[in-house]
């Protein structure tokens, strides 16, 4: 085989623009890919530790769509407590209104009143507390009237003055007929009741309050207030049944954090699950606030709820109960927003961590394509120059050639 031979300095020349097309190869490369570091071969260094940041960057930018999450099923949470709480405003609205309805019984007996000659039992419901008068034989109508008042004003008495009602009969200008007034519901027990104080006999049924199965009102009296007390009644019992179904539908991509305790949302800021928090559901339905239905029956524990709000004491009971609903939905909406700070803040946080991270990882691998466009710019120059100088270096064999000649 024959070699070729080449002077020293064409040798060199050689050398030295094989070297710019290197060199401009990488540029080139650095310029396309915008990377200075593309593969473990560049930079080991540089690139292992370029994605362990990039993969620790994508692992925080996956848990901020669960943080996303977090802070909108707060946000549903929150906004169920504001119109729940707005209900509870109108149920005290409802309760108020009933406390300001005034109940009345009135009216004159028919018939005028005529002494047994036997001891008479008197059955009465007043505001649904039974009470119970004894009538001595042949007791004149002032008497019968004195035995009636002082029953009704030692029940009333006996049940702290539950139902207020003190002297509610007296006698009508003749002397003859029992007149009831009072501002009460004012109800007997039985027919025989009526009939003997001289009120026309009534067999209709009209409310079981009290301890009595059944009551009967009697035609001559006119009873106002306790309609409207039960149409208040159903009004109130209708807001909660609203109150329960608001606190259901306050969830958001199946998470509710107010319709119940057990619900609670636990949120993830890293990997490992080492950084978290968990957000307490509550029970803001009308029974996790401790809102009962008001019903149209006595309690043998009770007098809560007595007759549709018949009586003022139970209305204000609810009323209480309505202003420590108020205070807990108060609380939970604090705490709500207590938590949703911190998430947004968290939020924020692996936010600028993810910026922080992809930034320390661009500044090990990526190129600065200013500097490397510069640097191609000068690898042209330089291998014009090269393929000049080699030029030069063959034109002194050229002159040994024309020797030749």
């Amino acid at each position: 085989m024959s070699s070729i031979t080449l002077s020293a300095a064409t040798r060199q020349n050689l050398l030295s623009l094989q070297d710019t097309a290197q060199l401009m190869a990488t540029t080139q490369n650095r310029l396309a890919t915008g990377k200075t570091v593309n593969s473990a071969l560049d930079n080991p260094t540089n690139f292992f530790t370029s994605q362990a940041l990039d993969g620790r960057s994508s692992s925080l930018n996956t848990l901020l769509d669960g943080i996303s999450n977090g802070i909108q099923s707060i946000q549903a949470a929150n906004q169920g407590i504001t119109s729940i709480q707005k209900l509870v405003d109108q149920a005290k609205s409802i309760a108020n209104q009933a406390l300001s309805t005034q109940l009345s019984t009135t009216g004159t007996a028919a018939n005028a009143y005529s002494a047994s000659t036997a001891s008479q039992t008197v059955l009465l419901t007043i505001n649904g507390t039974s009470v119970s008068a004894t009538v001595a034989a042949s007791s004149s109508i002032s008497a019968t009237v004195a035995a009636l008042n002082s029953a009704v004003s030692s029940a009333s008495t006996a049940s702290s003055g539950s139902f207020g009602a003190g002297a509610i009969f007296s006698v009508d200008s003749t002397g003859t007929k029992i007149v009831l007034n009072a501002q009460a519901d004012v109800e007997f027990q039985n027919s025989g009741s009526q009939t003997a104080l001289g009120f026309t006999a009534s067999a209709t049924t009209a409310s079981t309050y009290g301890t009595a199965a059944s009551t009967v009102v009697s035609s001559d009296l006119s009873i106002s207030g306790t309609a409207q007390r039960a149409s208040l009644a159903n009004q109130y019992n209708n807001l909660l049944n609203q109150i329960t179904q608001l606190a259901g539908d306050a969830s958001y991509n199946g998470v509710n954090l107010i319709a119940g305790k057990g619900n609670d949302m636990n949120i993830k800021f890293n990997d490992t699950g080492s950084s978290n928090l968990n957000v307490a559901s509550v029970d803001a339905t009308s029974n996790g606030l401790g809102l009962t239905s008001i019903t149209n029956s006595n309690s043998s524990t009770s007098q809560n709820g007595l007759g549709n709000f018949l009586l003022n004491s139970d209305v204000n009971k609810t009323l209480a109960t309505l202003t420590t609903a108020g205070a807990t939905l108060n609380s939970a909406a604090s705490t709500l927003g207590s938590n949703l700070s911190v998430v947004q803040n968290r939020q924020d946080f692996s936010k600028q961590l993810i910026n922080v991270l992809q930034t320390g990882s661009a500044n090990l691998t990526n190129a600065d394509l200013n500097q490397e466009a510069a640097n191609s710019q000068a690898l042209s120059t330089r291998q014009s120059m090269g393929i000049s100088a080699l030029s030069l270096a063959n034109s002194a064999q050229q002159g040994v050639l024309q020797l030749l000649r």
